[in-house]
């Protein structure tokens, strides 16, 4: 089935449970369209406008969504397993229990999407803007979040485990709770970042800004803190047994107790 660029399909389109396999969708504008549970698996949606679509446990496994707009779509519980969503505006959609495991979500717009409890476990969101994005409970084990903006953002209690997030922006953003277990955060910006009963365990921080953090309770055994800084941080109750830092680690240790 073969549909191109130009063909029409009226606004608010009743598309439930459709089956639409790898049909070429491209530009193709389904603005306000129902497509509750349908069937979109490689499917080309390339700069397609998806804004305030419903999708909800839909099927776009392997699907092409570069450069489509999805700004307040109902993502939530959707498939979008190893799929091309490069550039896509995911504004204010809801991606709730949605699968994007091994997606790729280069330069994507995510601010102010609601992906609670979200799968993105090995998912490429280099440079993508995730600030007051809600990710709490979320799977980010292994993802890529080299340069992305998290800044304000609900982390609690997700799996960042071995994650990327050299140079990242995590400003003010919620990680209580968190697991960041050999995660690699080079340079990251955590100011005045909750990192409150965080696992750190292993975790590259080299030169990272943890100024004004609260580290209360989080375990930093055997981090790389060399170069970070931790000026007016609360590191009360860290453990830092193992930790690696430019400087005398008992004295930072004393301070944060007092």
């Amino acid at each position: 089935m073969k549909i191109t660029k130009t063909y029409e399909i009226k606004e608010s389109a009743k598309l439930r449970r459709a089956d639409l396999y790898k049909v070429d969708l491209k530009e193709v504008n389904l603005k306000g369209a129902d497509l509750y549970k349908a069937n979109l698996e490689g499917a080309n949606l390339q700069g397609a406008n998806l804004s305030k679509t419903n999708l909800e446990s839909a099927n776009l496994w392997y699907a092409n969504l570069q450069g489509a707009d999805l700004e307040g779509a109902d993502l939530s519980g959707t498939n979008f397993e190893d799929a091309n969503l490069r550039g896509t505006n995911l504004w204010r959609a809801n991606l709730s229990d949605a699968c994007l495991k091994w997606a790729d979500l280069n330069g994507a717009n995510l601010k102010w999407v609601d992906l609670y409890k979200a799968n993105l476990e090995g998912a490429n969101l280099q440079g993508a803007n995730l600030s007051k994005t809600n990710l709490e409970s979320a799977d980010l084990s292994g993802a890529n979040l080299r340069e992305a903006n998290l800044s304000d953002t609900c982390l609690k209690s997700a799996d960042l485990s071995g994650a990327n997030l050299k140079w990242v922006d995590l400003r003010w953003a919620k990680l209580y709770n968190a697991d960041l277990k050999w995660a690699n955060l080079e340079w990251a910006d955590l100011k005045s970042t909750n990192l409150g009963n965080t696992d750190l365990t292993g975790a590259n921080l080299y030169k990272a800004n943890l100024e004004g953090a609260n580290l209360q309770g989080a375990n930093l055994d055997g981090a790389n803190l060399e170069g970070a800084n931790l000026k007016d941080a609360d590191i009360t109750g860290a453990n830092f047994q193992g930790a690696h830092y430019l400087g005398n680690l008992s004295d930072l240790i004393k301070k944060g107790a007092q």
